[in-house]
């Protein structure tokens, strides 16, 4: 054979064995790919195998969709980890109906309104929805969407095929293999089958000597006389939600019970811009027709013990209760000693 013949012939083998090659890489790509359809690990595409499907992912961003999404459940609460210690069996008790927790870890205000969003498309004629608040709701300047933890905006959307071009990537195989292992029992779900779970140490390590010193106010700016004018971005997503559930549904919006280190402090532009927010939160609630608005957010026999907390933002277990149980006489339209009613029920 010639050097000719030899030349002419070795792109042409180049070329078999680059198919060859392609071939074998396809089969275990389009295995992969036909097992992560197949689990479906947050259940949301519309062609899967049968099974009880569990939250397996640490993220809620991609848990809670499932979630959402279940008509088992025809009320829910959403807020960030302020809201998480809500459990859906009291709050059932308290309110009546079946509740899902649905609060995000440092879940923004937009994340949450897509969460609420994906709630009601699912849910036409929800129950209740509670709304917990926090700084989140208050914060001013540009909107901030989203944190550094990965958001799925493919699965919030209103075309469920579009997961199937989404899911080809090694996060969706490894929770994937996590799912398969709960559908076969003997895998564990990160959150509850209601989306409830207690985040916080077992309270018997509670150690009230390494906490409390950590509960002292922030500085803060005196405040501004006048008072400046704050925009707060949020707002816009707050009165669309409203907006997006139906008359019949009863709405409870409540701002979360902070220590009280970590409220604004008297003489402070951090005072005056909580009241400004409030003021404007108010508003937007009272143009709802029949939604309660309550203020937690406040100095009271809550906020001012100090051993209700573990941090400034996040309280015990035994007050997440205590709190339920006010949540209720708000929306009876009672006052009570915990919290302001800012927006009481029509009639009160």
């Amino acid at each position: 054979m010639n050097s000719s013949t030899s030349s002419s012939e070795d792109p042409v083998r180049w070329a078999r064995f680059l198919r060859a090659l392609l071939g074998f890489a396809a089969v275990p790509l389009a295995l992969a790919y036909a097992f992560i359809a197949l689990v479906d690990p947050w259940g949301v595409l519309p062609v899967s195998l049968p099974g009880d499907r569990v939250p397996i992912s640490t993220n809620q961003r991609y848990s809670y969709v499932m979630l959402a999404r279940d008509r088992r459940f025809d009320s829910a609460v959403i807020g960030t980890s302020t809201s998480r210690l809500l459990r859906p069996g009291v709050l059932d008790a308290a309110f009546g109906g079946r509740f899902v927790n649905l609060s995000i870890n440092a879940g923004t205000a937009w994340e949450q309104s897509q969460l609420l969003a994906q709630f009601a498309r699912s849910h036409p004629a929800p129950r209740r929805v509670i709304l917990g608040l926090d700084q989140v709701w208050c914060e001013t300047g540009p909107l901030r969407r989203l944190t550094p933890r990965p958001f799925p905006e493919w699965m919030y959307g209103d075309s469920p095929w579009r997961g199937y071009g989404e899911i080809l990537n090694l996060y969706a195989a490894e929770e994937a293999g996590k799912q398969a292992m709960a559908l076969l029992g003997i895998g564990r779900a990160r959150y509850g089958r209601d989306g409830y779970t207690n985040f916080l140490p077992d309270d018997s390590l509670y150690d009230a000597a390494r906490i409390l010193p950590t509960l002292v106010p922030p500085p803060s700016p005196p405040a501004q006389h006048p008072p400046p004018r704050f925009d707060f971005a949020p707002h816009v997503l707050l009165r669309d939600a409203l907006a997006m559930l139906p008359r019949e549904t009863e709405v409870l919006v409540y701002l979360a019970p902070y220590h009280w280190s970590l409220q604004a402090q008297p003489g402070t532009i951090g005072e005056q811009q909580w009241a400004a927010c409030k003021d404007a939160i108010a508003e937007i609630v009272r143009r709802r027709p029949g939604a309660v608005l309550a203020d937690f957010m406040i100095p009271s026999a809550i906020t001012r013990e100090d051993t209700n907390y573990w941090d400034q933002q996040h309280y015990r277990v035994a007050v997440a209760e205590r709190l339920v149980a006010d949540l209720a006489e708000a929306a009876a339209g009672r006052q009570g000693a915990d919290f302001v009613l800012l927006v009481p029920p029509p009639g009160h």
